[in-house]
């Protein structure tokens, strides 16, 4: 947008950086373009970056030492459609010396205070479902509770990080005005985060007349799933909204970016995400789509490498 690019959403469970850095990498080898982007790249960084974010993981939550065997969990994994991601982070493991399987949350195991998949024990989940507390898998629940085994991100984060009724505070600059926040910090939230409430009986029929200026998301909704543009609602729609968990965000209007599609230029629909950890940006990926959300249907769409020039 004119005043800036705005953050929309913060994830926990992100997929995509996995195969953004060998492709960024590839990219700018080939690339003119890419080949002048300044000095090393997030990418180049990637690798240690992410090893390191582990590693702190691990030692957070009480461990000393290394994990010995790491879980890569979602349920039915090799249906997803990152799947090929799940394998390069398996591999990732295995070249820093640690054992990584790909396992299917739903066969996990928990007995005697270890949890367990396959052959043996599990120090660490490198968890990628969508069940952010847990509550259909059992036994990494009662796991993590425990104390038994390492999840990363874990429920917890979740709440603090992700649960989109976050945005509602994040979008407040008056509320972190009483908090003492100082004023260019709160004008910063207030130009980068679009003002975002929680969708009430109560305030139903004023967003229901504002909703083409509106955008409509669960609370605790994940990849663009059950989430509608205000100006495409219909009232089946909006009844369901209205009874359930939902957030309503001032629409935000993507960026656009050329395409070379079958031959012919075409304009896609662009965002950006940043892949992050304790206030560090471990890599920039790009999505490129059409329609009203993210998705990896669209034809010259999908992951994209950034690079700064």
């Amino acid at each position: 947008e004119a005043d800036g690019p705005k953050l929309i959403e913060v994830n926990t469970n992100a997929g995509g950086a996995f195969l953004i850095a060998p492709l960024a990498r590839a990219q700018r080898s080939c690339c003119q373009d890419a080949g002048q982007s300044r000095g090393r790249t997030d990418a180049d960084q990637f690798e240690s970056a992410v090893l390191q974010m582990f590693q702190s993981e691990w030692s957070r939550q009480g461990r000393s030492g290394s994990p010995r065997r790491v879980a890569i969990v979602d349920d039915d994994p090799e249906a997803q459609y990152l799947y090929p991601e799940f394998v390069l982070a398996q591999r990732f493991f295995e070249r820093h010396g640690i054992e990584a399987v790909v396992a299917d949350g739903r066969h996990l195991l928990y007995d005697q205070g270890t949890l367990q998949v396959g052959s043996g024990p599990i120090d660490l989940v490198y968890n990628r479902l969508v069940d952010f507390a847990l509550a259909q898998h059992a036994a990494l629940k009662s796991a993590y509770l425990d104390g038994a085994v390492v999840v990363t991100p874990n429920p917890r984060a979740h709440a603090l990080f992700a649960d989109k009724r976050n945005l509602t505070l994040l979008s407040d600059p008056e509320q972190f005005r009483l908090f003492g926040v100082g004023p260019e910090e709160v004008q910063v939230l207030a130009t980068g985060v679009p003002r975002t409430i929680t969708v009430t009986p109560g305030n139903a029929d004023e967003l229901w007349t504002k909703r083409k200026r509106l955008f409509f998301k669960p609370a605790g909704g994940h990849g663009s799933k059950a989430a509608y543009r205000g100006n495409k609602l219909t009232r089946s729609v909006w009844a369901q909204i209205t009874t359930g968990s939902y957030v309503a965000q001032a629409f935000a209007a993507p960026g656009e970016r050329a395409v070379l599609v079958d031959q012919s230029s075409e304009f896609l629909k662009a965002d950006i995400r940043l892949y992050t950890y304790a206030g560090g940006v471990l890599l920039a990926a790009a999505r490129l789509y059409q329609g009203q959300t993210t998705n990896l249907r669209t034809p010259g769409g999908g992951f994209a490498p950034v690079f700064q020039v």
